[in-house]
């Protein structure tokens, strides 16, 4: 009976942490969200042109992509489990500065520090969730980034209803939420810095299964289709509210909420495409969610206002299963580098995701937001190249 209990306790306590890391990836995310979902507002205050609309973008994201993989590269090699409480720190004094910047420059500042928290918090944050995953790795890395897409979800909705009608200053209600992260990783922290003999032990005994060549032209694939993901999800993130409100005449607050119904498509795809992975393989999950897009977002560019609306919710679903399964599966080829391959992969999305942004914003000045949609919409038959992924374990 003792033994019953103490394994129920440590299944308790391992599931209070996982949940833990989701909330705060919910916070982290919540609070990028709320810096994109003000870019009209950014646009009219400070008279912005698209091309600076996606500079911001570049600068969050691809700050973010640099440092990622460093960092998990780092902790890979000497674990630091109060690094994780310094995250939502940097990213409260970045929406300090982004509620009173007085210039764009000043923004751009607040958004490379919004970057450089989400920098520090994605690679230990994802080697906790795994720590604590009990061998479910596809589902503790669903539930771990379900937190970051319902925070990109609701993102927007606090935007148009806090933001929107009372100003840039209040931005600063939500560093509120900034604070609760610090407490909450501070206590996972704890959790981690308990743990850590055990981990770097496990880590060492790890062997790669597969081969040097295998390892190259794996990477190399999900590399490409992330590429294809989040480039298109750039498109939507960043231009979706100024498509529907310069192609539809919509509302700003309208656009907000459109927005939402697109990330919370997003965020259950994300939960679904982990454990059915752990069910029926990595590899069928990541080349279906990629491919399985392009029928819908070839539709999406010609569509009129309600089935663009209803095209963003398969399209929201199925792009989005694929990631936890990337990163597993990427976590699979090499064993014991996994702050290493968290960093990398949610380095690439920022930065592909931040360049894309950027690119896309020239092209929409020289042409028009349409004809960006019309571009990114061939994206996801990249999905085809992962039929060439070497066959990864459940």
């Amino acid at each position: 009976m003792t033994a019953v209990a103490d394994n129920r306790q440590a299944q308790a306590t391992v599931f209070t942490v996982l949940f833990a890391a989701s909330a705060c990836h919910m916070i982290n995310d919540t609070l990028q969200a709320i810096l994109q979902s003000i870019y009209p507002m950014l646009r009219d205050g400070y008279a912005l042109t698209f091309t600076q609309v996606g500079i911001i973008t570049f600068v969050f994201q691809v700050v973010a992509s640099v440092l990622q993989p460093l960092i998990g590269t780092l902790t890979d090699k000497r674990p630091m489990p109060y690094l994780l409480p310094v995250a939502p720190a940097l990213t409260l004094l970045g929406f300090v500065l982004l509620a009173t910047a007085p210039n764009y420059h000043m923004i751009l500042v607040a958004a490379a520090l919004i970057g450089i928290g989400s920098s520090v918090f994605h690679p230990d944050a994802s080697r906790v969730a795994r720590l604590a995953s009990g061998g479910r790795f596809g589902m503790a890395q669903s539930i771990f980034q379900v937190g970051g897409n319902i925070g990109t979800a609701i993102g927007p909705l606090l935007a148009a209803a806090i933001v929107v009608p009372y100003g840039q200053m209040s931005l600063l209600w939500f560093c509120g939420l900034a604070m609760v992260a610090i407490f909450l990783l501070y206590g996972v922290g704890g959790w981690h810095s308990t743990h850590l003999a055990t981990t770097a032990k496990k880590a060492a005994s790890k062997v790669s299964a597969y081969s040097q060549n295998q390892i190259v032209l794996a990477l190399t694939i999900l590399l490409l289709l992330m590429f294809s993901k989040f480039v298109y999800m750039a498109s939507m993130h960043s231009y979706y509210t100024f498509y529907l409100i310069d192609h539809f005449g919509v509302s700003n607050g309208s656009a907000q909420i459109y927005l939402f119904v697109l990330l919370g498509a997003v965020a259950v795809g994300t939960y679904a495409g982990g454990p059915i992975g752990d069910r029926i393989g990595r590899k069928g999950v990541i080349w279906f969610s990629i491919l399985g897009t392009l029928p819908f977002s070839l539709a999406l560019p010609y569509a009129n206002l309600f089935w663009t609306v209803a095209l963003t919710i398969p399209i929201g679903l199925i792009l989005s299963s694929a990631f936890a399964a990337m990163v597993v599966y990427a976590q699979e080829l090499m064993p014991g580098r996994v702050g290493m391959i968290s960093g990398l992969f949610f380095g690439v999305a920022f930065g592909m995701g931040g360049l894309g942004a950027a690119l896309l914003g020239v092209l929409a000045d020289h042409t028009s937001i349409a004809t960006v949609f019309k571009v990114c919409s061939v994206l996801p038959a990249l999905g085809l190249l992962a039929l060439f992924l070497p066959k990864a374990a459940k």
